[in-house]
């Protein structure tokens, strides 16, 4: 059985949960990371020598980086519904994952520790300033994209994108702040609502 290694709390570990929830796939799942079993030893720098969580473990398959793990089970796991085969396709799908592994993450990146996360590094009110600003214009990109698809973040299907863009969408609407109104987005997340594993693993209390 597949095992994932890492703490539920974790938005890079959910995105690989709320995956195998969409192909309906069991796996068994260990809490690793801050306040569990820590990836600094030696057993899990084994597996992923940057000490991050999530890993999983498929038969002799070790693999790590979050966007790679549900790439690779959507290919393994009959999950062409959401990662298409064609070549187009699937550039659309991977190009809203990188940008919001890169673009969207690096923006939210300081307000989401100052705010939520309280860290002590991370109270500089200009910088505060600076990510929600960097943040507001990623979303009014996403907006557009919305709006421009009128359904999801690739195109009119669910993809595997959706994943980590709606988790995403999850994290901007916790973080406490005054936010813009951006009606696609708003819309997007409520329509996100009818996915499997997206209460369990998205809407579920965790920015």
């Amino acid at each position: 059985m597949l095992e994932i290694l890492g703490k539920a709390s974790s938005i890079n570990v959910r995105k690989v949960l709320w995956t195998c929830a969409e192909l309906n796939l069991p796996f068994e799942r260990e809490d690793w990371g801050a306040g569990f079993r820590s990836t600094q030893t030696p057993e899990f720098l084994a597996l992923n020598p940057n000490g991050l969580v999530p890993v999983i473990r498929d038969a002799d398959i070790v693999l790590w980086e979050s966007n790679s793990i549900i790439r690779y089970l959507a290919s393994r796991y009959d999950g062409m519904h959401l990662y298409p085969a064609g070549p187009l396709e699937r550039a659309r799908v991977d190009q809203w994952m990188d940008w919001q592994a890169t673009d969207l993450n690096r923006s939210w990146s300081y307000a989401f520790l100052g705010l939520v996360r309280k860290s002590a590094a991370h109270q500089s009110a200009d910088e505060i300033a600076n990510s929600i600003a960097s943040w507001t214009a990623n979303m009014r990109i996403l907006d557009g994209q919305l709006r421009a698809t009128g359904a999801f973040v690739a195109g009119k299907q669910f993809s595997l994108a959706d994943i980590p863009v709606g988790l995403s969408v999850n994290r901007w609407f916790s973080t406490p702040f005054d936010h813009p109104q951006f009606p696609a987005v708003s819309d997007y997340f409520e329509c996100l609502a009818d996915r499997p594993g997206f209460a369990s693993y998205c809407r579920n209390g965790l920015p």
